[in-house]
């Protein structure tokens, strides 16, 4: 990394390869995936590390699909958050009604069947602790600065420049906009989204219950949305826990974060049944409206959305952080790549390569999280019958569960190196 410099602009300015925007998991996932391979990066993040760490800053837990574990080992953090990572072995998916439990059909995957889990279930909370502790080994090749607002970024023909809110800049050869749905990059460079929003909210929380859950994943399609029960690691004192995704229309989920422990109990046990025992909520409960985006583009002059800022969509399969990790994959080789022929890697051809490489596979992902929660959402008798008699016919046909299986895995199509857990 080239040393401090002095602008005519006045403030000392950094020089480096990449300049990241955004330090969310994506975001940081990225500069780690770069600084490892030789990049030098500024990773610049307006939150504060601490705050976003806090129990209240975020109460979701993803699930890190096989694929994305795979460049996580390769780049060498996954040894940070195996320890609170939960082995997705099995996945149950039915469709009932509330109060009647899951109906008689149903599909059952079996991670026997591909050699290893379908992902992990890992609270966002200890993801961001173990990028924190990774990131801090990496100071060779990365300037990290949080928090720290980001006044300004111009991008010129052959550079980048952006003006921090301390009176610093950092020039670069390329800026990738991590910076989330609302992406304030992406509305400068004035590329274009296609949105939409969905009467729903999503309702996260995590719960304690009696019996283990033995790492199977639910997913229950109910009429207000799908409502997910995803297996936990054991708590300090050995309570068997799982985080919840109940999906509700928006007038509904604001009552229900209200409800006391108890009737927020009952009404978990309406929807899930008896499975795992009686459970207890524990911690604080979050509400995330939700809604869909797609980029009409990815990239811009010496420009790139990666995650959030150039696709968001529906959570009924879990795909989305997963969606970013597969453009950090892709991303990152293509960065790599370049810098070893000794090109410039925020030339049009790179950036071109990166979005014909991950453009059709967002496509796909955004159109059917979208389609299957428009079909779930139905309940009418024809349209019900239709599905169970679907789920069924699956469940029987193993050829076909392999692809789902290994779609949910994200290990189709052309993956990057890191996917397939070797390194650049």
């Amino acid at each position: 990394m080239r040393g401090p410099s002095m602008t005519d602009a006045g403030g000392e300015t950094l020089d480096v390869e990449v300049l990241i925007v955004g330090g969310g998991l994506v975001g940081a996932t990225l500069a780690a995936a770069l600084a490892v391979n030789g990049v030098t990066v500024a990773l610049i993040d307006r939150e504060d590390p601490k705050t976003v760490l806090d129990a209240g800053f975020d109460g979701r837990a993803s699930a890190v699909a096989a694929g994305a574990r795979h460049m996580l080992q390769a780049i060498g953090m996954w040894a940070e958050i195996d320890p609170h990572a939960q082995p997705i072995r099995w996945i149950t998916v039915s469709d009932g009604k509330v109060d009647r439990g899951a109906g008689p059909c149903k599909l059952h995957y079996d991670s026997r069947d591909v050699g290893e889990p379908f992902g992990h279930i890992v609270e966002n909370r200890e993801l961001r602790r173990a990028q924190q502790r990774f990131l801090a080994g990496l100071d060779a090749n990365l300037v990290h600065l949080a928090p720290m607002g980001v006044e300004r970024v111009v991008r010129r023909p052959h550079e980048v420049v952006a003006d921090l809110a301390d009176g610093r800049h950092v020039r670069a050869r390329l800026v990738a906009a991590c910076d989330g749905r609302n992406s304030r990059l992406r509305r400068e460079a004035e590329i274009e989204v296609r949105s939409w929003g969905y009467e729903q909210a999503a309702i996260v929380g995590t719960l304690t219950h009696e019996r283990a859950h033995r790492g199977v994943a639910y997913e229950h399609f109910l009429p207000a949305g799908p409502f997910a029960m995803l297996p936990m690691v054991d708590g300090p004192d050995g309570e068997h826990r799982s985080s919840i995704v109940w999906t509700e229309n928006r007038d509904l989920a604001d009552r229900a974060v209200e409800l006391s422990p108890e009737a927020f109990a009952e009404q978990i046990h309406r929807r899930f049944g008896d499975t795992h025992g009686a459970v207890t909520p524990v911690g604080p409960r979050f509400r995330y409206p939700l809604s869909a985006l797609h980029a009409t583009r990815y990239t811009a002059q010496r420009l790139a959305l990666v995650g959030d800022s150039a696709h968001a969509i529906h959570p009924i399969a879990g795909q989305g952080l997963n969606m970013g990790f597969r453009d950090v994959a892709a991303f990152a080789q293509c960065i790599v790549e370049q810098r070893r022929l000794g090109l410039d890697v925020g030339s049009p051809e790179v950036l071109q390569r990166y979005e014909r490489w991950r453009r059709l596979d967002n496509t796909t992902l955004v159109a059917a999280t979208d389609g299957l929660n428009r079909l779930f959402a139905t309940d009418l008798p024809p349209v019900r019958l239709a599905r169970d008699l679907g789920l069924s016919a699956v469940d029987r046909m193993d050829p076909l569960k392999k692809v789902f299986m290994r779609h949910a895995m994200g290990m189709v199509g052309e993956l990057p190196r890191l996917l397939r857990a070797q390194p650049l």
